[in-house]
């Protein structure tokens, strides 16, 4: 048995209040407001019944977490797992709260989760549990109060069939209740690429900052679902060389280049992107140690640890997916001389414009993708530059900087808000 099997499993919940603590501290703030600001707002569980296809009737558990509702209604996506607990949700709705004022967009945080494995339902039973898991929760929701959007195995139809629940019990059709929608039903033209989009604006910034020249830069992915494998496409389109990319069956690497297009392909008729011609099988351990200009882990959290920061090459690590990176690999990082771009800037490509959406859908207009895009990267390109400034000012990584600029905002509308009675 290996050290990885063996050690203890990292709570995601405890990494994001220490992550929150460091600022916390470095911001001087009230030990109250810190108090307040270290717990979510609420936490809803249920235990909700769905028909099954053979007739049988299964009891799932899901989850909805409120962190923080000082800036505007909560934001956050639903994921379907067999993993998901509510520590991780609780991480994933905090880190949302920072990852809106990273970015200046006027929301709170939230997350919800189903634990589930997706892939084991039919079309039907897939419905019937995102309906009913829908209706559970709608207690905490609506386009003024909590606004979900796709995560981790949710789609497009899954917020459409959201959407319908909610609206049937309107009486009307409410659009502006999730995003991450079908274009027909009011979703947003770019949203499908905005985390992936979002997360290659900030490398294109980190490069210009560290004088990497992105035309002869390689770029090793982790994870190649919606994020990962856009960002690759996105990261070729920019003229770099893709020498790795991975998902959950294990990865594939050839340091003269993969085609992205082509790897996707692959991976569509056979479930996994191993066995790409012409290309050497690698584990996920190994993608993540591969030389190369820029990494961009794409997928679950506490990928990057104490026990392999140290093995890391990569000059700049781009945080597409939630909480890649433990705090004690932050700090190894740092003092290596990695440059990290933190999941609450990086991957903020996709709140901003889930947020850009559901302006749309309560004007009821329709943006082109040319102007979506255009939006999205003076947001991410001014959130970058304040983030940067933060960490040149006070001399820490960027997950630090851009905390200092999230935490005070937050601290900020909370404290003038008051507490109520």
């Amino acid at each position: 048995m290996t050290t990885e099997q063996v050690a203890a499993p990292i709570n995601a919940w405890q990494v994001a209040q220490r992550q929150f603590d460091l600022a916390a501290e470095m911001l001087n703030l009230d030990p109250g407001l810190r108090r307040v600001l270290r717990e979510p707002r609420r936490e809803l569980t249920v235990h909700f019944p769905v028909h099954m296809d053979d007739g049988n009737v299964q009891v799932f558990t899901g989850f909805r977490v409120q962190h923080n509702l000082g800036r505007g209604p909560a934001k956050g996506g639903i994921r379907y797992h067999q993993d998901v607990t509510l520590d991780e949700v609780k991480a994933l709705a905090m880190w949302m709260t920072w990852k809106c004022a990273v970015v200046g967009i006027p929301y709170g945080g939230g997350k919800g989760g189903v634990i589930v494995d997706p892939k084991k339902l039919s079309k039907k039973e897939l419905e019937g549990l995102s309906r009913r898991f829908f209706t559970e929760i709608s207690v905490l929701i609506g386009p003024e109060r909590d606004i979900p959007a796709p995560d981790v195995n949710t789609t497009p139809q899954i917020m459409a069939w959201f959407m319908d629940t909610y609206s049937m019990h309107q009486g009307y059709t409410v659009p502006g209740v999730v995003t991450g929608k079908p274009i027909s039903l009011g979703g947003s033209e770019g949203r499908n690429e905005a985390t992936a989009r979002g997360c290659v604006f900030t490398v294109v910034k980190a490069a210009a900052h560290l004088g990497i020249d992105l035309k002869s830069a390689t770029v090793a992915v982790q994870g190649y679902g919606n994020a990962g494998s856009i960002a690759a496409q996105l990261m070729a389109a920019e003229g770099s060389t893709v020498v790795a990319v991975s998902d959950s069956t294990g990865g594939i690497r050839n340091m003269a280049g993969l085609d992205p297009d082509k790897v996707l392909a692959w991976k569509k008729e056979h479930g996994t992107v191993q066995g790409f011609p012409g290309a050497e099988d690698i584990s996920n351990a190994e993608l993540l140690e591969t030389p190369c200009d820029v990494l961009i882990p794409a997928a679950y959290e506490n990928q990057i640890t104490a026990r392999n920061a140290m093995d890391i090459k990569a000059r700049i690590v781009a945080e597409a997916a939630n909480g890649p990176t433990t705090p004690e690999a932050d700090e190894i990082l740092y003092q290596r001389g990695v440059f990290m771009i933190p999941d609450i800037l990086c991957n903020a490509g996709g709140v901003t414009v889930s947020y850009f959406e559901w302006v749309q859908d309560l004007n009821r207009d329709h943006w082109t993708e040319k102007e979506v895009n255009a939006k999205l990267k003076v947001i991410m390109d001014q959130a970058f530059a304040e983030v940067l400034a933060q960490s040149q000012k006070h001399g820490v990584n960027m997950r630090t900087g851009a905390y200092l600029n999230a935490v005070q905002r937050v601290a900020d509308a909370t404290a003038m808000r008051g507490l109520y009675p």
